[in-house]
């Protein structure tokens, strides 16, 4: 009887299975990784609003949000986008109910009652729920 022997791979990381839309780095600190967040057409009149919120998630992670603060403005950044790009027209109450969310997860930042947030970044959440209230 031929039982499963464990093989050990020392040279790189080994996939057994899909990892599409996946990116990695091997044994390398400095490598910089860039992945386009939503492939789909933006649906027309809300350009302005998919580039906003596509660049509020790029600068999200340096804002220093606890982690629960930056799920919260990362989800609801990605329902803005997932209602702008999506195979159907946007709703209108479902767009303005994301953007709301969203300019609510970075309230605590705009007014300064987040913790551990980095210098800069409040008045980086006040222009960002300015441009999300005129755009919605």
């Amino acid at each position: 009887m031929n039982d499963p022997q464990q093989v050990h791979h020392y040279d790189g990381p080994v996939f057994n299975g899909g990892v599409s839309n996946s990116q990695f780095a091997w044994n390398n600190e400095t490598a910089t990784q860039n992945q386009q967040l939503n492939n789909n057409a933006v649906a027309e009149g809300h350009e302005a609003l998919a580039t906003l919120v596509t660049e509020l998630l790029r600068q999200l992670p340096a804002a220093g949000l606890g982690d629960r603060e930056r799920e919260d403005a990362e989800s609801a950044a990605q329902e803005v986008l997932a209602e702008i790009t999506g195979p159907e027209s946007p709703e209108p109450g479902r767009l303005r109910r994301a953007v709301t969310t969203l300019r609510g997860a970075l309230a605590p930042v705009a007014t300064g009652l987040a913790a551990g947030t980095a210098v800069g970044a409040q008045e980086w959440a006040q222009s960002a729920i300015r441009g999300l209230t005129g755009l919605v």
